[in-house]
């Protein structure tokens, strides 16, 4: 069955979109949702293989690739070639080679490339022994893996979607050349101890969107940041090991005024927003999905 919370709509009809990270968690639920609202998805990440968070809340099957779900529950259009609704490209993020393949297989598949949804990421402080640790007991390891993936990653990704972005006809009729959205975090705006690291590759990604808004906004190509509280996907596996999953999502709830932690369907639809025509008038905006998080 199709995701509980994502109603099937045409907002973003006939748009070919790429959704990195996509085998789980926030990704796995916006390629889902963009799929219900008409688009053509491109999924990329590491392995097609699902993370081991649970999938109940978004009514899809464990261990169902995502691409697989999305063909099964939304049937292609007669255009043409377009046989498959979703298709899967093996992505590191981190090299320039396989996220240029990524582009150029996306356009291969469907013609064109619409929206790019950069949201691969990892916390490479949750593998170390303290899970939080504080910069001191930090390996330098753990800065450079996270730079990789959430500073590094975003910034080949708009790289290569705006040269292809640049190339084709604007979409109709819209005339708009592109969307891109950025998935960065509450920590791009506030720090949080113990994730020093983690923290600095979400600022960049802040920073890097309002610099590339600003690089193509004549071109008409949006570039927003969405910015989520504590989310319940794989992410939070570690901290849950640690603490205990039941006190965990309790601690981490009550940091939020609304009571609860995030679902990656909360993060979802305020995704398909900024791929839509309604978003016509915003770029280079920070947009927070976060419990009121940040209000306090």
């Amino acid at each position: 069955m199709a995701s509980a919370s994502i109603a099937p709509s045409g907002a973003l009809a006939n748009k070919v979109a790429i959704v990195t990270g996509s085998s789980s968690g926030i990704g796995r639920e916006i390629a889902i949702a963009y799929a219900a609202a008409g688009a053509f998805i491109v999924c990329a990440d590491l392995s097609p293989k699902t993370a081991k968070a649970k999938h109940s809340e978004d009514g899809t099957a464990p261990g169902v690739p995502t691409h697989d779900h999305i063909n099964s529950e939304y049937k292609s259009s007669s255009a043409g070639d377009r046989q498959s609704r979703a298709i899967f490209v093996q992505t590191d993020m981190t090299q320039s080679s396989s996220v240029k393949n990524l582009v150029d297989k996306t356009v291969g598949q469907f013609g064109r490339l619409d929206v790019l949804v950069n949201n691969a990421g990892i916390l490479a402080e949750a593998g170390t022994p303290t899970v939080f640790p504080r910069i001191h007991e930090t390996p330098e390891s753990v800065w450079d893996a996270d730079m990789a993936v959430n500073a590094k990653g975003v910034w080949l990704g708009m790289k290569y979607a705006t040269e292809q972005m640049l190339k084709q006809e604007p979409h109709q009729p819209s005339m708009d050349r592109g969307w891109i959205v950025n998935i960065a975090s509450i920590v791009s705006l506030v720090g949080y101890a113990g994730t020093s690291s983690y923290d600095a590759s979400k600022g960049a990604v802040l920073q890097m969107t309002k610099a590339v808004a600003l690089e193509y906004a004549k071109d008409r190509i949006h570039v927003n940041s969405l910015h989520p509280g504590f989310t319940d996907t794989a992410l939070l596996e570690p901290l849950k090991i640690a603490g205990g999953p039941d006190a965990t999502r309790r601690s981490l709830a009550d940091l939020h005024p609304w009571g609860t932690v995030g679902r990656a369907e909360d993060i979802a639809k305020v995704a398909v927003f900024l791929a839509s025509d309604g978003a016509s008038w915003c770029t280079g905006a920070p947009f927070i999905v976060d419990g009121g998080y940040l209000a306090q």
